[in-house]
């Protein structure tokens, strides 16, 4: 069998180059942006698509879905809950859908646990988060909507019955609502409550998401018993001139090694990280930096950009993210969700819409400077047959397929060298205002350079009619280099839709070229790659709808463009296999 093919992306000639090549065979809320159309939110799903659906992410056989809400480990089982629209594939009806795993692999489906029912959330149940409570007891507190104003409010819920090992049943007391806004207070942008973290005082802290005219802020609320709460005279934090902040997320990470904290850890040993979710430009930032525990205060380093040109979880289409801490394995792990790129229509013809990305575990870079991501080590057993190729020289030009795994399903980790910075193109200066994905925009996989580009062709068509590019381009900008890492959608498919966003994602990745290697790792499933530079330092997740290149017409292929020649020191890729993702129990709700 051909496992790879050499040739050309352009009409360069090139020479036959060797590579060591090894085949394995194993068994191995509304959010203010969101678009509501009532007349779809309950159209009933009568055929679900499967073209386009993902064969390894988390999602429900059907219908809306979009945040992760209260993700936790509680005596050895996996729960995440998600808002999810029962009776359509648009946002609407949203309700908590419950699901459990031991693996965070395998998911069962439950019956959903918090609906809209009563006086307190009758309008809305919306985001929020677990904690879990001394005497070892779950807590979820949510944002309910009171009125067709969008009032918002935070509730609470606990198990009916903590020997059931999944907690299916979720009761809402009647004391709710625990928090209501005061008249400083937008009641409208008023959500999100973050996991609560106990003070050294005997206070329990939440931060829940707001605005204030264009000022984006956590407020903090303060509470003893967790049933009595009072809002804190300013918040923990707030930005000028960024807008509604959603989905906020507070908790502390080691100075060193990768092990995950509590929530309520307050060492010498660690930094702090607040991540918010803007409403306005739909990414989601964050900044490391200093919580001031008496004076309930955090500050960013000096090193954190604090607005819209400030460091992202990921540079692509993933929002209302949510980390919990897992005990079982001393990590803390990040949830996202992915939205469609593709059109209401679409969706409402598929069937469904919406998926959560693949969980990550995080912590902070040596440098202290950001986080590092990583998928969970979870994934890789899912891993079937596998490809390794090394030692491969790439002149301009050049691409090399890669064969012998599912192209529309796999995992693929990389390792590229080059022996000179020489050829790294000047930065022009120009582009000092632009973001990241505006220079890739500009400077394309199919743009010739001189240190790049060079990477992955993933979902790519035969005759590259259709591919999504993920690459890295290296610039020279005055004493330093910048690496330019893209996930260009914008060749992705030849539907060509006025409303199909395909954009040119991008991000740039604080990288020692010290050793003149870049290493990528990207998740391929059918209709989103998540992409992983420099070992988790830059993160890029793209939803792409190819026409050709889907199922066994998919291809992967490796590629240079720069007329500095590129080497694949190590290539691994490995079809990768269905887990058990929410086969239905026969609940109605899915």
């Amino acid at each position: 069998m051909n496992y790879f093919k050499k040739s050309s992306l352009f009409p360069f000639p090139f020479l036959l180059l060797c590579c060591s090549i090894i085949v394995f065979f194993n068994n191995g809320v509304v959010n203010a942006s969101h678009k509501v159309f009532p007349e779809l939110q309950s159209t009933s799903t009568v055929d679900v698509k499967n073209v386009h659906r993902t064969g390894y992410h988390f999602q429900p056989p059907k219908n809306w879905i979009n945040d992760p809400n209260g993700p936790m480990y509680y005596n050895g089982v996996y729960h995440v809950f998600y808002q999810y629209n029962p009776h359509g594939s648009v946002w609407g009806n949203i309700v908590w859908a419950h699901s459990v795993s031991m693996d965070l692999i395998n998911w069962i489906p439950l019956e959903p646990a918090i609906y809209p029912s009563k006086v307190f959330d009758n309008y809305g149940t919306w985001s929020g988060s677990a904690t879990i409570l001394p005497g070892n007891k779950p807590i979820i507190l949510y944002t309910g909507v009171v009125d067709a104003n969008k009032t918002q409010v935070q509730n609470y819920a606990i198990p009916a019955n903590l020997s059931d090992p999944f907690l299916r049943k979720w009761i809402k007391p009647d004391n709710n609502p625990l928090i209501v806004a005061d008249v400083n207070i937008n009641k409208a942008q008023f959500r999100d409550p973050t996991t609560a973290w106990l003070g050294r005082d005997g206070y329990w802290r939440t931060l829940i998401g707001s605005v204030l005219g264009n000022k984006g802020l956590t407020i903090m609320y303060k509470s003893k018993s967790f049933m009595k709460w009072k809002k804190v005279q300013h918040p923990l934090h707030s930005v000028d001139d960024t807008g509604n902040w959603e989905c906020p997320d507070f908790f502390p990470v080691l100075l060193d090694g990768t092990n995950g904290l509590d929530a309520s850890y307050n060492g010498k040993n660690a930094k702090h990280i607040l991540k918010v979710s803007l409403d306005v430009t739909r990414f989601e930032y964050y900044t490391v930096g200093t919580y001031d525990t008496k004076k309930d205060r955090y500050t960013p380093n000096n090193t954190s950009i604090d607005g819209w040109k400030g460091l992202r979880l990921d540079y692509g289409n993933y929002y209302a993210s949510k980390s919990f801490y897992d005990p079982s394995k001393n990590r803390r792990i990040m949830w996202g969700w992915s939205n469609e790129s593709d059109t209401v229509h679409d969706d409402v013809k598929k069937g469904w819409a919406g998926i959560q990305t693949i969980p990550r575990k995080l912590w902070l870079d040596p440098t202290g400077k950001q986080l590092l991501q990583w998928p969970i080590q979870e994934l890789q057993t899912l891993r079937q047959q596998k490809l390794q190729l090394s030692n491969c020289k790439l002149e301009k030009g050049d691409k090399i397929e890669v064969k012998g795994i599912t192209p529309a399903q796999a995992d693929v980790e990389v390792t590229f060298s080059f022996s000179s910075l020489d050829k790294a193109e000047p930065f022009d200066p120009s582009w000092a205002d632009l973001y990241a994905q505006d220079v890739c925009a500009i400077k394309g996989s199919t743009v010739q350079g001189g240190l790049g580009p060079f990477g992955l062709l993933t979902l790519a068509s035969k005759k590259l009619e259709e591919y999504t590019p993920v690459f890295f381009r290296v610039f020279k900008a005055q004493d330093k280099y910048k690496v330019l890492m893209c996930s260009d959608a914008s060749r992705s498919t030849l539907e060509n839709g006025k409303t199909m966003y395909k954009p040119s994602f991008a991000g740039y990745v604080d990288v020692d070229l010290t050793n003149k290697t870049l290493s990528l790792r990207s998740l391929i499933d059918h209709s989103v790659v998540e992409s992983f530079g420099a070992g988790g330092k830059t993160c890029i997740t793209s939803r792409v709808y190819p026409t050709l290149a889907i199922y066994d017409n998919a291809h992967l292929f490796v590629f240079n463009n720069g007329t500095e020649a590129i080497k694949i020191e190590t290539l691994n890729a490995w079809s990768m296999g269905k887990p058990k993702m929410n086969w239905s129990f026969g609940h109605s709700s899915y």
